[in-house]
């Protein structure tokens, strides 16, 4: 899930793969806008087939943080 997640990521931000940690903060370490985390929010449901709870994932803030959350989903 990590790594599918890492894929994701780079995507949207200028970052490299290889950069990305489980302890990444999405915002001040990836560099992300708010926009850029809702639309990368989109196309985890499109490729893990899976519906994310807005609600739910206001509170994420680093890359683990999203996995784990992920994970409860597939």
């Amino acid at each position: 899930m990590f790594e599918q997640l890492k894929d994701i990521i780079v995507n949207y931000v200028e970052v490299k793969k290889e950069d990305i940690r489980p302890e990444s903060r999405f915002i001040e370490d990836l560099g992300f806008t708010s926009f850029d985390f809702m639309s990368m929010l989109g196309e985890i449901e499109d490729a893990l087939d899976v519906e994310i709870n807005q609600d739910e994932v206001v509170d994420i803030r680093t890359v683990q943080e999203a996995v784990d959350y992920l994970s409860t989903l597939v």
